[in-house]
């Protein structure tokens, strides 16, 4: 049985293949790191994140990808992946805000259940252009790395969020107002 928190929270299978990780990859929001699995209210990630990238060469290139598999939800996930932000060209040693923000980043706001956020690292081969998707909802990993030949991630970490209000249930209301 594996151990890793990719496998286990159905990250590699549902966005990402087996893949060996080869950088590091760390993402901060508000000087707290996000570890795999960890609980973020929608508050604490309003913001951009700090991402921090450590490789094996100062001049290697970055593409980082941000998606939600879980869009609108978790049990009926038809808008899966939603992109939230893809920055390419980020420099090794330093941080996404160096490279070139593809599409802007847009912050969680999940509406029921919990929700899976990933980060997925790309390492580039060349600096190459490219093009942001026309739409959001259902972008593909898999399929936008094959695109641009970026071959398999080499990190990834996820973060667990749900509405911060309310247990994420329905809530009836009569028309009239009476209850």
């Amino acid at each position: 049985m594996s151990r890793d928190p990719l496998v286990v929270g159905n990250v590699i299978g549902d966005i990402l293949d087996p893949f060996v990780k080869s950088a590091t990859l760390r993402v901060l929001y508000n000087n707290r790191e996000v570890t795999n699995g960890s609980e973020l209210k929608p508050s604490a990630v309003a913001n951009e994140p700090r991402v921090e990238i450590r490789g094996r060469d100062m001049r290697t290139l970055y593409t980082l990808v941000m998606v939600d598999p879980d869009a609108p939800s978790p049990s009926n996930p038809t808008k899966r992946e939603h992109l939230h932000w893809l920055v390419t060209d980020i420099p090794e040693t330093t941080d996404a805000s160096y490279g070139n923000e593809i599409v802007c980043y847009e912050s969680p706001r999940p509406t029921a259940g919990i929700h899976r956020f990933v980060f997925v690292l790309f390492r580039q081969a060349i600096r190459q252009t490219i093009y942001a998707p026309g739409w959001r909802q259902n972008f593909n990993t898999r399929d936008f790395a094959a695109l641009y030949n970026l071959g398999d991630p080499v990190a990834a970490v996820f973060f667990n969020c749900q509405r911060e209000n309310g247990c994420g249930g329905r809530r009836y209301q009569s028309v009239s107002g009476w209850a």
